[in-house]
């Protein structure tokens, strides 16, 4: 991704990131957030981890389960067990990802 260093490092570009994230079971982003450019795919490697969209919720529950989503597409996410997920995401932009404060249906609960 783009915030490797050195910017000489083959695995620094702006093209595509890799991020392989280890949450504790009640870890999460549970206010909405959003990506201005980066289209987002989310592989679940072991656990169980829910995403929260405005239209629907996908929950991961068997490895190799997975979900994609675009720019501009508001989401939150928690680990309801340890989970382990790889993420990549492209393309791979610093302060691409922002919280959002903004009222959908689904989330009054959480917000």
């Amino acid at each position: 991704g783009h915030f490797i260093e050195p910017l000489d490092d083959p695995r620094s570009t702006p093209n595509l990131e890799v991020k392989w994230g280890i949450h504790k079971a009640g870890d999460g982003r549970t206010q909405w957030a959003v990506n201005a450019e980066a289209t987002t795919l989310s592989i679940l490697i072991g656990g169980r981890f829910r995403l929260q969209f405005p239209d629907r919720e996908v929950l991961l529950s068997q490895a190799g389960d997975y979900v994609l989503w675009c720019s501009g597409i508001p989401h939150w996410w928690v680990a309801e067990s340890d989970s382990t997920i790889l993420t990549v995401r492209w393309p791979s932009k610093s302060g691409d990802s922002v919280s959002i404060v903004k009222q959908f249906p689904e989330s009054e609960a959480r917000e």
